[in-house]
């Protein structure tokens, strides 16, 4: 094939802001990858800039009231942050609309993949309210975090590590579940224009259709 007509079928294979078929598969795995990896990236990132806070704890000498704060924060974000926020809201639905994105690629969501598994673009109202209140909530704790001295700021700290950290923990669980039980991710990935039923929300067909990604 000449050159010319290299780039010729190139620029036939996109138009009105999608990919054909030309270029779906490849797409599918950029989509589906940077959307992951940038969300663990933006976590991981939370968990190295606090974690080192919480850990100077070690080198504080704490009373029985700075350890029954430490144990109320470290089940409090577990629970609150961890479980409820991250492992059955956030962390599901990240992979799912990894999985949309994956199956339904368009250019700008591809660039802004972590946002769009996140929830920020392309979510209905409610899903971007709290997608947005889950991402102030921790926030709000990081900046609480700095105006308290030691060991105020580390026992505040650990909690939020926690939290954080169950999350990175539930993304990766519902990764290897998209990847070896799909049929097990029912949640809907609640996107614009998506008509499901309430009780028939668990079983959205566009949510569990699984990203196909083959060895290179």
């Amino acid at each position: 094939m000449s050159r010319s007509g290299i780039f010729r079928d190139a620029g036939e294979s996109v138009y009105n802001g999608r990919f054909t078929h030309g270029q779906e598969f490849p797409l599918k795995s950029l989509g589906f990858i940077w959307g992951i990896v940038g969300v663990l990236l933006l976590l991981c990132f939370a968990l190295y800039r606090l974690a080192p806070l919480a850990f100077e704890l070690a080198d504080i000498e704490l009373s029985v009231l700075h350890w029954a704060a430490l144990g109320f924060s470290v089940v409090y974000m577990a629970y609150a942050e961890g479980y409820k926020g991250f492992h059955k809201g956030f962390a599901p639905r990240v992979v799912v609309r990894a999985s949309f994105l994956g199956n339904n690629p368009r250019p700008l969501h591809i660039l802004l993949a972590p946002l769009f598994c996140m929830g920020y673009i392309h979510a209905t109202r409610k899903r971007q309210l709290l997608s947005i209140g889950l991402t102030l909530m921790i926030i709000c704790f990081i900046f609480l975090a700095r105006t308290l001295a030691q060991p105020w700021r580390g026992i505040l700290d650990a909690g939020v590590v926690v939290g954080l950290g169950i999350g990175v923990l539930s993304i990766c669980y519902f990764l290897a579940l998209a990847r070896f039980r799909p049929e097990s991710l029912t949640m809907s990935p609640e996107v614009p224009g998506q008509i499901v039923e309430p009780e028939q929300s668990q079983q959205s067909p566009e949510a569990v259709e699984p990203v196909e990604i083959s060895p290179p």
